[in-house]
Order: structure tokens, then sequence, then C-alpha cells
């Protein structure tokens, strides 16, 4: 990969669409030297070691059964290599395998290795984490979180006809959440990342349709707020629980999240949030 003498070339400040498959050749290097030329040193001669470490909070890809994985990942650019990676890129670069299969997180990795390796000019260390790892909570959502189901998913636009109920008529009182919620924005096109926590009494929902409902909104196009009020009213309609709260945390952009919470039987509710929020 030929790096470029200067960041006006990238794609930073521009329109640019969202790319739904895996493209190496979204990464735009930089060379350092023409800053540390300014500094008065080269490579050769560095008055210091280090690394810059990048924490991505918005990455996922697809298994290979098309359900998405979600995680929080690490990436180590050691401060000797010759180019450093133009930031609006990488992002479009990690974007791009939102929509992508993949047979294995090792496979993943190895890509991303592979790539930001080349593009920078020296090894990268990756290390990844799941949302629900003890070290990366701050708090813990609410209920049984539905992500670890083996299920195989194909629609990616919204479909309420996968919401359904099992057949048990007991009713039951549950709280369920997951951190598999994307969409995309109404106005950028861009994805939006959030958890989500439904909290009901009524017949029990189906929990694999649940998650493969949720899963339907990644490729929609819809504001945060829009997108709760759409669960809150499928899942009445579809499933008629008498009792229903769905509340989703979203993750932050340019400093701020947004996070919609709708209930036609509770006045307050635990907003506890994990690292990505």
């Amino acid at each position: 990969m030929k790096p470029t003498s200067t960041a006006n070339q990238s794609l930073l400040g521009k329109a640019t669409p969202y790319c739904k498959s895996y493209d190496p050749s979204l990464l735009f290097p930089i060379p350092r030297q023409e800053k540390r030329d300014e500094l008065g040193f080269d490579l050769d001669s560095l008055p210091f070691q280090g690394l810059d470490i990048w924490s991505a909070f918005e990455v996922s890809w697809l298994n290979a059964k098309g359900k998405p994985i979600a995680v929080i990942a690490e990436f180590a650019f050691p401060a000797d290599s010759p180019n450093l990676i133009e930031s609006k890129s990488f992002k479009l670069y990690l974007n791009s395998f939102n929509g992508t299969r993949f047979d294995s997180r090792q496979q993943v990795i190895n890509h991303w290795v592979e790539d930001l390796s080349a593009a920078c000019g020296a090894e990268v260390a990756v290390d990844v984490r799941d949302l629900d790892m003890e070290e990366t909570l701050i708090g813990r959502l609410p209920g049984k979180n539905l992500d670890g189901l083996d299920i195989e998913v194909d629609d990616y636009q919204v479909n309420p006809e996968l919401l359904t109920l099992n057949d048990e008529t007991d009713e039951v009182e549950e709280t369920l959440n997951s951190h598999l919620l994307k969409s995309n924005c109404l106005v950028t096109g861009q994805p939006d990342w959030g958890s989500i926590v439904i909290r009901y009494r009524g017949r029990q929902i189906n929990h694999e349709n649940l998650l493969k409902y949720l899963i339907s909104f990644r490729e929609h196009n819809e504001f945060h707020e829009q997108c709760v009020e759409r669960v809150f009213t499928d899942i009445m309609q579809r499933c008629r629980p008498s009792a229903l709260t769905v509340y989703a945390r979203y993750v932050r952009r340019g400093g701020l999240d947004i996070n919609p919470y709708r209930s036609n039987f509770e006045d307050e509710f635990d907003i506890s949030r994990t690292l990505r929020q």
C-alpha cells in the first residue's frame, strides 16, 4: 500500500458512502516523517519509544451463519512505524466488516493484523474484548443477554413478522437484553450502535426470534428514538404483552449519546451502561 504524502487527499471531511463489504483499500496511510522533519528527527533517530493505541467501540462483523458479532477492540501501532493511519479511513475500514461473513473471530483478527501492519509499515497488535467480560463493564445491563443464542440470520431489514410467542400460555415476567442492535443514521447513512433492554409481562416471547428481529434493524435507516418506538410498537402489536418497557443505550458520537426509554408501566428504569456507551 503506497502512502500518500498529505492528508488533504484522504476522505477526511468529505462525503463518503457507507461501505458494507470488507475493503482494506479504504485504509489511508500518511508518512510520519513530514511532521518529524519539523521536530528535527527521523525514523532512525527517534528520541523516544512508544505506541499509538486506538480503542474501537463500534466493531462488528457477521459469523458464518450471518449472526452479528460485536466486540471492543484495541489496536496498538508502533511509534517507529513509517506511517500513521488517517482516522476516518480507519473507521470506514472497520465499518466495511459490518456486512461481511467470516468463519471465525481469528480470521477477522488476522485480517486486521495483516491490513493494518501493511498500511503502517510495522507489526500492529490487536486485543479483542467481549462486551460482557468483567473488565469491560462499568455497569451491567439488567436481565438475560440473548447474544449467545446460536441462530441463523439472513434478514437485515426490519421485519416484525419475526416476532413470535412460545406455545406456553402461562404469563411470564422477564427482562432481556442484547448488544447486537445496529441501525443507520437517517441523514448520513452511517452506522449507529446500541444495546437494548426489553422488559415485559405477558405470554413468553420466543427468544431466538426476538434476537433475529432486533438484528433485522441492521440496515434500517432511522433515528435512535424512532427505532426504540418501532421496537415498542412492534412487540405490542405482535406479542401483546400486558406491560412493556424498551430501553436502548447507544454508543456516543461526538461526545453525546442518546438513550431512548419507552414504557407503559414504569416511570423509572436502571440506566446502567457498558464501556461502549
